[in-house]
């Protein structure tokens, strides 16, 4: 796991004032975010943020190979 639980719980605790902000900035551009369309685009960015943070690092090894190359 790339993040702790807890760190994890932070930045997703910190991406719900941001993704109401991005509604509102986006508005000052004429594009208009219903509250479903909001909920949609901030589920879709924690499940992204979950699906990296999940996914295994490469060990150093890997990558001191993947250098070389």
């Amino acid at each position: 796991m790339r993040l702790s639980k807890g760190a994890l719980l932070v930045v997703i605790a910190v991406l719900v004032p941001f993704v109401v902000e991005f509604r509102t900035a986006l508005s000052w551009f004429g594009i208009t975010l219903s509250v479903l369309e909001t909920g949609v685009v901030g589920l879709a960015v924690v499940i992204a943020l979950l699906a990296w943070a999940m996914w295994p690092q490469e060990d150093g090894a890997a990558m001191e190979s993947h250098r070389s190359d």
